[in-house]
């Protein structure tokens, strides 16, 4: 019997098509990248970047520029990546990348056929659905669902395998069990954000609680509908105040909409990553209030870790994104649906328990000891060890078959 063929090195070439010194979920990319090279992966990060720059938060990374060109923007930013990808060809065990990069990428698996020789898996990642309601969609908007829904399915039949956010994005994308590798949800980096655990007072809380937001300021995330739900829950005996910290495509009217409230609603700018935890320590609860449609159902929400993490409690919409994390915990105020009532009875509840909301906060960050990057990191290198250890079929027996 010969020997079963040994694994592949673990080698990887990620891309990525945003700017991870901007992008406010760098941290995906990372801190997994971090915790992957920590388990032994020997992996090449690329990202739309100048080329001269060469670590982000210490971590290296290799850049590619992108002109701003529209269109061709990205076209330009593939061959630029096809070319360093070739430089590392014969080492690379897995080309891995999102959506974006597909039309690039996918076809190079193609090529194992045409030379006649191994080359390394193609392997495709999905962590976000169109978000934009088609009521609110520009053409540019519905030609980027269009294309997304396509390179889905695509992938589904060209890619060595796929990995997703979440089991019902998983499902959501159609993508068949033989393809998907595994799931790697979103994370936290425990050690950053619990900082704000000792750097929180709740002793003014009898006067006024804070509630915070931190993330994209769109319209589909019903960020108007809980400012209005805010300026209603207060009242003579109860003060609410509502910070929003961000930037997109609703902001310029939450502007608008604060300047009204008299100090109970403000919306200040986007911030570091690294700045967060600072912010957020001087809040008490973290604020979810997604409405519930698919596109939401299907995500794992990095901000709902970060509160966690940072010892608050939830005020959430109670839709399977939020409630398959945090399950039996009794750390989260809920929702029981996106309109301003809904939202109205949460904050009222979270006034009335106000002098639970530190003990509350204690358990949330407890239970994000669960869900570090470093947590998510091994799901994803299980989920790409996978593609490469070989299944080994059993030689066929030799012995008599007893009557």
């Amino acid at each position: 019997m010969s020997a079963p063929e040994q694994p592949k090195e673990r080698n990887l070439i990620w891309v990525y098509t945003g700017s991870l010194d901007e992008d406010l979920d760098a941290a995906s990319w990372l801190e997994t990248t971090k915790h992957l090279r920590q388990m032994g992966w020997r992996v090449t990060l690329i990202h739309a970047g100048p080329s001269e720059l060469k670590e982000i938060n210490e971590i290296e990374v290799s850049s590619v520029p992108k002109p701003d060109i529209y269109l061709v923007r990205q076209a330009i930013f593939h061959l630029r990546i096809l070319r360093e990808v070739s430089r590392q060809w014969q080492p690379t065990s897995i080309i891995f990348f999102h959506q974006m990069s597909a039309p690039w990428l996918l076809p190079l698996r193609y090529l194992r056929q045409i030379m006649g020789r191994e080359l390394p898996l193609i392997i495709m990642d999905t962590r976000t659905a169109p978000m934009i309601p088609k009521e609110l969609a520009t053409r540019r908007d519905r030609l980027r669902t269009l294309f997304d829904n396509g390179i889905n399915y695509i992938a589904n039949y060209m890619a060595d395998g796929q990995t997703a956010i979440t089991k019902r994005m998983a499902q959501m994308m159609g993508i068949p069990d033989q393809k998907l590798l595994g799931i790697w949800p979103s994370g936290v980096n425990y050690d950053s954000f619990s900082v704000a655990q000792q750097n929180r007072n709740w002793d003014k809380v009898d006067e006024e609680v804070h509630v915070i937001y931190v993330g994209a300021l769109h319209h589909p995330r019903n960020l108007m509908n809980f400012c209005r739900a805010v300026v209603l829950a207060n009242d003579e005996r109860r003060r609410i105040i509502f910070t929003l910290v961000g930037d997109g495509s609703e902001r310029d009217e939450l502007i608008e909409f604060a300047s009204g409230t008299d100090g109970i609603v403000r919306v200040l700018p986007p911030v570091l990553h690294e700045e967060i935890p600072s912010l957020l320590a001087a809040a008490h609860i973290g604020v979810l209030p997604f409405p519930d449609q698919e596109r939401f159902r299907v995500s794992s929400p990095i901000k709902l870790f970060e509160y966690m993490a940072s010892g608050m409690p939830i005020l959430a919409t109670h839709i399977t994104c939020h409630t398959d994390v945090v399950m039996e915990g009794n750390y989260a105020f809920w929702a029981y649906g996106e309109d301003v009532e809904d939202l109205v009875k949460a904050l009222i509840e979270v006034w009335e328990q106000r002098h639970t909301l530190q003990e509350k906060g204690q358990a949330a960050a407890a239970d994000a000891q669960n869900w570090t990057w470093e947590a998510s990191a091994r799901k994803l290198s299980q989920s790409l060890q996978n593609s490469l250890t070989p299944v080994t079929i059993p030689a066929p027996s030799t012995e008599l078959v007893q009557e």
